[in-house]
């Protein structure tokens, strides 16, 4: 975002509202609008009070720390996230709770209570210790979406390791990368997962990795079983290869929890960074969970008898704070799934609501455009009664979208969390709390009670348009770039002195709401306009045919810059010419002539990474005729190819 001020034309107007459902409020877990007016005259006191919420060994001296750009919080703690995600359940009615529902893509199933799974994150601590893995020390976790996902993560929370998951679909090179960066001394794999039918030999991956990560001393396999594990040859080189069903047999199943300082670093998660090499976001002890807990309980709403159900990957941050730390330390019934939404059918989602039950639904807005393209008869297959709410991750959701998920999903009865956060925040920090706060399709609404947020320009003024900036720091903040404080500093907290810049941009509607209008490399320059892709896409999708869309910016002699748009159609829906002028003048009357399409490319798929996210460096690459960059990290790079050859032939 380039320019005198930095200033966005806000374009597109919201005016649907939807008050919290009256039984809803009436049995919230925060019900009390006060809660943003106390939060905001004591922060640090009000952060506390989420922390006593959480077992301590020993008490913190000073709540915050903050020599700009670093943060410490609850200095002097010492606590355990393992010992709150287990341990502190077992003396009550919860120690019998099931913790872990799972259900691979083939349909088999697996569950723990809370004794169970306490007792197999104990005995791979063990099996950690040894293998020489101590506190501090740095262990890559490179799994499927089964149980021993998080039974890692919290065995080596346990005893004070390290852990950097690392999404089963990244290359062996990603794979290398990460465990160089990080020194990692054990890496943690399988021998193959399921997906849509097809089999990843995660292994063999992990092997071809192997070849040049010279700090990885042992290697943990886990057996997948069933008919993967017939298939796939796993190949063990002896003396650093160990199957984790044989180490898990010799080792006792007590390990008592360390106890860590309250900064004592719990991960790092690598995120994509401009330059290529990935950045290790690292998150510690204390503050993380705080937030994650508390975020947890007030924005899904939680109770003891809820199901709940987050479909992210463990490999994505949302997968390490609301499926692993922030459920199981407040005690809840997590639901976790192998698969794909469209396996073996388009309906498998909605089938695993209806089989267990699901209450609390967390999904991304491109899953459920996907399910919108889908169509309605999919889900109106399964009973979804049992749903209460349902929530969004991962990138701003389209008023369109938010309406088919509440009227198909939620039977227009259940409260929608749109959810703004990042892998760096490390938890949500925009959101509506579902019991309090009126929503409207397509915003975050306002920040987390203690999560100060506001909108600037480049001079660092506010406005109601510009760029998404946080003005304190939050307990769950990251604290550094791995190994590279400098880069930490110049990422994140070089635009204005103090204030942190988390690349978005937004807009303040006039009831304070926040809409995040996409990331700032993605702003449209067009004739002197600053416009966000979020309004111009979600213009696009208010169309009856549109599914999907992902707009960019193409050079043009007399605006500066024209919008391409790529279109995905609903099923039932031909493209032709006169669907395109169509949808160009939709987006015309939606939010104004400056904001329609020069060119509109219909296409099956867009370019997106194995989180969901569509990338647009690709889709800009493709409209300005340049040779496309890194395609490693797609889920499907032939999408690219295709693309590419379909706008050439349009262009010509």
């Amino acid at each position: 975002m380039s320019g005198e001020t930095g200033a966005l034309s806000a374009l597109l107007t919201e005016d649907r509202r939807f008050p919290p459902p009256e039984d809803f409020a009436a049995n919230a877990v925060v019900s009390d609008p006060g809660i943003y007016e106390r939060a905001r005259s004591d922060r640090e006191a009000y952060w506390e009070e989420w922390a006593r919420e959480l077992d301590w060994f020993e008490p913190w001296h000073t709540v915050l720390e903050w020599k700009p750009p670093f943060a410490k919080w609850f200095l002097g703690g010492k606590i355990n996230v393992s010992h709150n995600c287990l341990d502190r359940h077992l003396n009550g009615p919860r120690r019998d709770k099931i913790a872990l529902l799972w259900e691979g893509e083939p349909g088999d199933t697996r569950s723990y209570t809370y004794a169970e799974l306490h007792l197999e994150v104990a005995k791979f601590a063990n099996a950690l210790k040894a293998l020489g893995v101590g506190k501090g020390d740095r262990v890559t976790i490179y799994l499927p979406m089964i149980p021993e996902a998080a039974v890692a993560m919290l065995a080596c929370a346990r005893i004070g390791a390290i852990h950097s998951v690392v999404f089963g679909g990244f290359s062996p090179e990603s794979l290398a990368d990460r465990n160089n960066d990080a020194r990692s001394k054990v890496l943690v794999t399988a021998d193959g997962s399921w997906r849509r039918g097809g089999i990843l030999a995660l292994k063999a991956n992990a092997d071809v990795a192997l070849e040049r990560s010279p700090t990885v001393e042992h290697v943990v396999v886990v057996r997948r079983g069933g008919e993967l594990s017939e298939k796939v040859d796993a190949s063990m080189k002896p003396g650093r290869d160990h199957w984790y069903h044989d180490l898990m047999q010799d080792v006792s199943d007590e390990c008592a929890p360390e106890h860590m300082d309250a900064e004592d670093i719990l991960y790092i998660l690598y995120t994509s960074g401009t330059t290529g090499k990935p950045k290790g976001v690292v998150h510690t002890t204390g503050g993380y969970l705080t937030q994650v807990y508390a975020t947890t309980k007030a924005v899904f709403d939680l109770k003891d008898d809820d199901v709940y159900w987050c479909t992210a990957d463990v490999g994505w941050v949302t997968g390490h704070s609301y499926i692993v730390y922030g459920p199981l330390a407040n005690g809840a019934q997590v639901l976790m799934y192998e698969g794909a939404p469209d396996a073996p059918d388009r309906g498998r989602f909605w089938e695993i609501c209806e089989k267990y039950g699901v209450t609390v639904f967390y999904t991304a807005p491109t899953a459920i455009r996907a399910f919108m393209r889908w169509g309605d008869s999919w889900p109106g297959r399964y009973d979804l009664s049992k749903l209460r709410l349902l929530g969004t991750v991962g990138e701003p959701i389209n008023p369109e979208a938010w309406m088919w998920y509440h009227r198909t999903i939620g039977g227009e009865r259940c409260p929608i969390v749109d959810t703004w956060w990042q892998t760096e925040t490390g938890a949500i920090m925009i959101t509506p709390l579902p019991g309090v706060v009126e929503t409207k399709p397509g915003t975050a609404t306002r920040p987390f009670p203690g999560v100060e947020a506001t909108i600037l320009d480049d001079a660092g003024e506010e406005t109601d348009a510009g760029y998404l900036a946080i003005t304190s720091p939050w307990p769950s903040m990251l604290r550094t770039v791995w190994g590279d404080d400098d880069r930490f500093r110049a990422t994140y907290w070089s635009r204005w002195n103090g204030t942190y810049f988390p690349g978005d941009g937004a807009k303040r509607d006039q009831d304070g709401y926040f809409w995040i209008l996409g990331r700032v490399d993605d702003v449209l320059n067009v004739a002197g306009h600053r416009i966000g892709t979020m309004e111009v896409e979600s213009a696009l999708v208010d169309h009856r045919a549109v599914a999907e869309s992902a707009v960019v910016g193409k050079t043009h002699d007399i605006k500066g810059q024209a919008i391409a748009a790529f279109v995905t159609l609903k099923e039932g829906y031909e493209a032709t010419d006169a669907l395109m002028h169509e949808i160009r003048d939709h987006v015309g009357e939606k939010i104004g002539a400056i904001a329609k399409p020069e060119v509109v490319i219909f296409t099956a798929d867009l370019p997106k990474t194995r989180s969901g996210k569509i990338m647009r460096r690709l889709l800009r690459d493709i409209a300005e005729g340049r040779a496309v960059g890194d395609t490693t990290t797609l889920a499907d790079p032939a999408v690219v190819a295709s693309l590419k050859a379909k706008y050439e032939h349009e262009e010509s």
